[in-house]
């Protein structure tokens, strides 16, 4: 009986070991706030892309926020590979203010930045139909 219990136990910290070593880890978050409404932006879409060697973009991404107005799996980080370079979010608030019959000034907005380390890097923008900040979050 005792060996049953003893087995039970080591199944049970074996696989709770191996689902935390298994679960992703990200370098890129981003999040919306929509000052106008005081709330997140829910169901932005946000692609991500990377500057490559020519000066062209590559499409590396898209993801639409959540409830919260967040993405937060972009850029996943994997042993022995670097996530170092230039890159480029784009939010496409057109779509968004028009689904809440709002004008907007911006069909889309483009935050291009350096990943420079191995660090997390948050792009958050604040959101209004006529203007818009960002900045480096954490």
């Amino acid at each position: 009986m005792n060996k049953k219990l003893i087995l039970t136990a080591l199944l049970t910290i074996l696989i709770a070991i191996t689902s935390v070593a298994q679960e992703k880890v990200y370098q890129l978050s981003s999040h919306i706030l929509d000052i106008h409404k005081g709330q997140p932006a829910t169901g932005v879409k946000i692609a991500l892309s990377r500057l490559e060697a020519d000066h062209s973009w590559l499409l590396l991404d898209e993801r639409a926020t959540d409830a919260n107005g967040r993405v937060k799996d972009f850029l996943e980080k994997r042993p022995g590979t670097s996530n170092q370079g230039v890159y480029k979010l784009t939010y496409f608030v057109g779509p968004y203010f028009e689904a809440q019959e709002q004008e907007s000034f911006y069909p889309f907005i483009e935050v291009v930045f350096e990943i420079k380390d191995d660090n997390h890097y948050h792009v958050p923008i604040t959101l209004s139909p006529y203007g818009y900040s960002t900045y480096r979050g954490n």
